[in-house]
């Protein structure tokens, strides 16, 4: 009977893709394949940001986030549900015992009242004669290994939305410290105004533009304020806190973190075997097949297997004497005549949802190629745009120095005091926010690649299982 289980099994045999990706990135066309260091680099990139407060941050993120415990609890989930469906493929066999007391009164005969002792053990087994057992245990097997890489993919997600985040705070502590010592300065060029005012040297109007100009930047604090605590807020929730917790511990103006240029990023069909997202689709890929298979056996003969053993008497002492036992067995073999084209639908309805599925691993495959791209020229470009900022801020610093002082001198009007330190404002805020926007396209770049996770290695269980269906 082991012998006739599953050894016909119907249906397609799963068959893994295959995928072209390009040999180069278009954006960085010299890559290289990723040596050991650089791969365990990738795993923990953002140890290269040298801010072990972010690190501090992201390993809390890992042990406490409230979206990462929920796939934890997927994972057992399925591979409960895998193991129900391994069991299946087993008989079950149930026990029991009683006692049946029989009263005629008055008695007719001798031997009219009776009681009756019986005990037996009843076995049920249902053999998947052309592998629907086989084919439920590949799809389940399949699903319980895309719930583990569903939990790597939210952990490349939270890691990198969690420093994105911590960016972002010290992006907006540093352009609120920039607005406030703006508005230190645009408050002493309202001073020289009223005093050039007061002795006659300038009209109330360069003062009422003073103050509009002060005023003007000091509006701009309030918004970065929100947005400084709505990242701290953002941090907390992501570290499985409460919005605030964290304020305390990051109030303190820190630099934006930044990682040297030495990127590894592998090529493209490194990337491709990396992303846990595309691996997932993969495996829900390999389960929708099997379950064709088990649409299709359902079109075949199945056996059923029925047997039972027990004990019957009079006496309870002599229950299990010799004399006393009876067995049964029944070999039951089913075949649907009729069923007016419904198992032929459910064939049609699984080979569609596997259509989808195969479509869903490629646009994912794709998709993924496109973000590195992207990240790729996003970090390159942004590099350009910060340099070209630090020379324009640099200038203008000096341009305003200079100008305040011919203003006190009297050899320049009043608007190109405000023009000068507008400009200022301007650079500083836009070159602080580059920083911050290189770093952050590091970031997405890093998780494009499917960094922030470690790929199973051979040998774990899920790719034992992935090489053998049937390993339990």
């Amino acid at each position: 009977m082991l012998g006739l289980q599953g050894c016909i099994s119907v249906g397609p045999d799963y068959v893994p893709p295959e995928s072209n990706p390009p040999s180069t990135w278009e954006a960085q066309p010299a890559t290289t394949a990723l040596n050991d260091v650089e791969a365990k680099r990738l795993s923990h990139w953002w140890e290269q940001l040298d801010d072990p407060l972010l690190t501090e941050l992201i390993a809390e993120a890992i042990a406490n986030n409230w979206d990462i415990r929920e796939a934890e609890a997927r994972i057992r989930e399925a591979r409960a549900r895998r193991g129900s469906v391994a069991a299946d493929r087993w008989p079950v066999i149930t026990g029991g015992s009683s006692v049946r007391q029989t009263r005629i009164d008055p008695p007719q005969t001798p031997g009219s009242n009776t009681r009756l002792y019986d005990a037996g053990l009843d076995a049920r087994w249902e053999l998947g004669l052309f592998g629907s057992k086989r084919r439920a245990l590949e799809a389940a097997t399949a699903d319980w290994q895309a719930s583990q890489l569903d939990h790597a993919d939210l952990l490349v997600s939270i890691t990198a939305e969690v420093a994105l985040n911590y960016i972002d705070l010290r992006a907006f502590q540093t352009r609120l410290a920039i607005t406030r010592r703006n508005l230190a300065s645009q408050a002493d060029t309202l001073d020289i105004a009223s005093w050039r005012q007061q002795a006659g040297l300038t009209t109330q109007v360069d003062v009422e533009q003073a103050r509009q100009n002060l005023e003007q930047t000091r509006a701009q604090i309030p918004a970065l304020v929100t947005a400084r605590q709505q990242a701290l807020n953002r941090l907390a929730t992501l570290l499985g806190g409460y919005p605030g917790e964290l304020t305390d511990r990051l109030s303190t103006t820190r630099p934006i973190p930044t990682a040297t240029l030495d990127l590894a990023i592998g090529v493209p069909a490194e990337a491709l075997r990396r992303r846990p997202d595309i691996r997932a689709a993969e495996r829900r890929l390999a389960a929708q097949t099997a379950l064709i298979g088990v649409a299709t056996a359902a079109r075949y003969p199945d056996m059923t297997l029925v047997g039972s053993v027990g004990v019957e008497s009079l006496a309870s002492r002599e229950l299990f004497s010799s004399n006393t036992f009876l067995t049964s067995a029944i070999a039951d073999l089913g075949l649907t005549l009729f069923d007016a084209g419904r198992l032929r639908r459910n064939i049609e309805i699984q080979s569609a949802a596997e259509s989808q599925a195969l479509n869903r691993y490629e646009s994912a495959i794709r998709l993924a190629l496109e973000e590195v791209e992207n990240g790729l020229v996003a970090y390159a470009q942004e590099q350009l745009r910060r340099h070209s900022l630090a020379s324009a801020t640099d200038a203008a610093e000096l341009a305003a120095e200079l100008v305040r002082r011919q203003y006190g001198s009297g050899l320049v009007d009043f608007q190109r005091v405000l023009d000068a330190e507008r400009s200022v404002l301007t650079l500083q805020d836009q070159l602080a926010t580059s920083d911050g926007q290189i770093t952050a396209n590091l970031i997405r770049l890093y998780k494009a690649l499917g960094g922030g996770w470690t790929p199973l290695q051979p040998g774990t269980t899920a790719q034992l299982d992935r090489r053998d269906p049937n390993h339990e």
